[in-house]
């Protein structure tokens, strides 16, 4: 990541492997990075060692939890002397006794865990994540590709449909880059068969046929599909979208494919956001008056369209709120992180406990995306499958609760809530 890159350059050793270290030694240099770049720097992740610190209950709850994993103890285990070994005696000074500061710390944690993503009904829990009315509400999970949604909260989605949620699923863009081309011949195949079994007239699917081999037989490498094809491996996704929206049990008319424009080119390389991304994240928004939003929180999808995703969003709650929609005046937002990250055990504020058969159901779910299966074109650097590293980020996001003193589950899937 490059977040640990920057770390090791701007404050590591001076070392041949990362040739912008030697940057150090210059009298007069200045390196600007993003929020997203400047995580592992001391002064962003641990400010408490670089000088004064501002201890917001945000802050506290961060440098205890970094002490607690560093020394392998659970939160309420922590004494006074780790405090001082920590660099945080400023801290006891100012809050007080090691114990009630683990205390404060831990009870934060614990009112992040929850088996209610949209709320407990008929309960009041002042500490909970989310709010218990209205119930049941209306969710709205926005997925920038479309498998997202299954593998970064196909657990709190299935959750949010078992209790009884209006759950609505709007896929943001078609995703059609990412399919191979020999899955356009296999259903293009399969077209022509089917056709032909039954005795409908085929001439069309073999033409299409005939013409997608001719191209993906002489093409180049980086070339660009044509509309032909881009439009058959946007048909791919959407089909299998459908299929695990069904697998968990939404109904078609909660299935939303909003085919945003910025993504439309071919190429990996996308357009920045238009005015016409917004106007239809807009529409939808308006058309389904959600309780709850979820969409991508994170910036580490290797070509940028979760970004993108997100600041559609984004801009469309600002405008809708400027606007004055009365609906928008209850309505929370909740990011979850893609397949690439998970939060910050202490940015962390409703976390979703799933037991070993949801995270087999969850697996099925997306298994059912066959063409992201295997060797998918854009990965990044981690070669693992999707299913996999969902399964391990949220196993290792529930064994961090559990070397934190919360109990322990199988897995958890995080989310920060937006506030706009």
């Amino acid at each position: 990541m490059k977040s640990s890159i920057i770390a090791k350059t701007v404050e590591g050793h001076v070392i041949e492997q990362i040739p912008a270290s030697i940057l150090q030694q210059h009298n007069d240099c200045t390196i600007v990075i993003d929020e997203t770049a400047s995580t592992e720097l001391t002064r962003i992740k641990s400010p408490w060692l670089t000088g004064e610190c501002e201890w917001t209950p945000q802050m506290i709850k961060r440098a205890v939890i970094q002490m607690a994993l560093k020394m392998n103890k659970p939160i309420l285990s922590l004494t006074t002397h780790d405090y001082n070994e920590s660099s945080l005696r400023d801290l006891l000074v100012e809050k007080g006794e090691a114990y009630e500061i683990n205390l404060q710390v831990y009870y934060l944690l614990r009112d992040s865990i929850t088996g209610w993503p949209g709320g407990k009904p008929d309960a009041v829990i002042p500490k909970h994540p989310e709010r218990s009315l209205p119930h049941p509400k209306r969710c709205l999970i926005f997925s920038p590709h479309p498998d997202d949604d299954i593998i970064s909260m196909g657990g709190t989605l299935m959750r949010l449909y078992d209790q009884g949620h209006e759950v609505y699923v709007g896929y943001q863009t078609s995703g059609n880059i990412a399919v191979t081309d020999e899955f356009v011949t296999r259903f293009l195949d399969f077209t022509v068969g089917f056709e032909e079994q039954f005795g409908i007239d085929n001439k069309k699917s073999q033409q299409i046929l005939s013409s997608a081999r001719s191209f993906i037989e002489t093409k180049k490498k980086n070339q660009i599909d044509t509309q032909e094809i881009r439009s058959i491996k946007g048909l791919i996704r959407r089909c299998e979208a459908r299929a695990t929206c069904r697998y968990i049990g939404l109904k078609d008319e909660n299935i939303h494919f909003l085919n945003l424009p910025f993504y439309e080119t071919g190429a990996i390389e996308k357009k920045p956001m238009s005015e016409e991304d917004i106007i239809t994240t807009m529409n939808l928004l308006n058309k389904i008056k959600p309780h709850q939003v979820f969409c991508a929180g994170d910036l580490a999808d290797p070509h940028g369209t979760h970004k993108v995703c997100q600041d559609i969003i984004f801009e469309s709650m600002h405008r809708l709120k400027a606007s004055k929609e009365e609906w928008i005046k209850d309505c929370w937002i909740w990011l979850y992180k893609g397949a690439w990250q998970e939060w910050d055990v202490a940015d962390i504020e409703m976390a979703i406990p799933m037991s070993p058969d949801q995270v087999m159901k969850k697996r099925f779910g997306i298994f059912i995306h066959q063409s992201q299966k295997d060797m998918v074109p854009f990965q990044g650097s981690d070669n693992r499958e999707f299913w996999q590293r969902a399964e391990d980020r949220n196993s290792n996001t529930a064994k961090l609760y559990a070397d934190l003193g919360l109990t322990k589950y199988a897995a958890m899937e995080a989310f920060v809530r937006w506030h706009f």
